[in-house]
């Protein structure tokens, strides 16, 4: 059995992992350009569903939780933070829209605030490890001396 890789779109199922891994099958695609290219291709129609469109290929997939991961964080609290999400793009993180999911996963929203991204463990310890304690809970320190409030799992901010 071939690799999964460019064949992945002849699949009877694709599917974004909350890992941020892409697979075909289940089994991973290991090739990282046709990952990229996966997760530039991702469009979602009007009825919900999510749908990677590459040329004039269409094909219907699984998106386990978000479609976008950050999977970096570059930036200090004194010059404010940037994202580099599994699409290759970066965007200021914007940290008004942080917010932590029940299992204790940080999110927020991407794309101009169309979509919303997991962060993945690495770039969450990152970005967590410029926290500081703030009333009952934590605040993520910003430029000016601006300050985020961290919202604790169950809060009720969107996801």
């Amino acid at each position: 059995m071939a690799r999964a890789g460019f064949w992945a779109i002849e699949s009877h199922t694709i599917r974004f992992g909350r890992d941020g891994r892409w697979y075909s099958d289940d089994e991973e695609i290991v090739n990282p350009r046709i990952a990229r290219l996966f997760s530039q291709s991702i469009q979602r129609g009007d009825d919900g569903e999510w749908w990677l469109v590459v040329g004039d290929e269409r094909a219907k997939i699984v998106v386990d939780d978000t479609p976008f991961v950050v999977q970096r964080v570059d930036g200090s609290p004194r010059s404010g933070f940037t994202i580099e999400l599994n699409d290759g793009s970066t965007e200021p993180l914007p940290a008004e829209s942080l917010r932590v999911a029940p299992d204790d996963v940080l999110y927020c929203d991407v794309k101009h605030g169309h979509y919303a991204a997991r962060f993945l463990r690495p770039a969450q310890a990152e970005l967590l490890s410029h926290a500081t304690e703030s009333g009952d809970g934590f605040a993520l320190p910003l430029p000016n001396g601006a300050s985020a409030p961290l919202p604790c799992a169950g809060s009720d901010r969107r996801r």
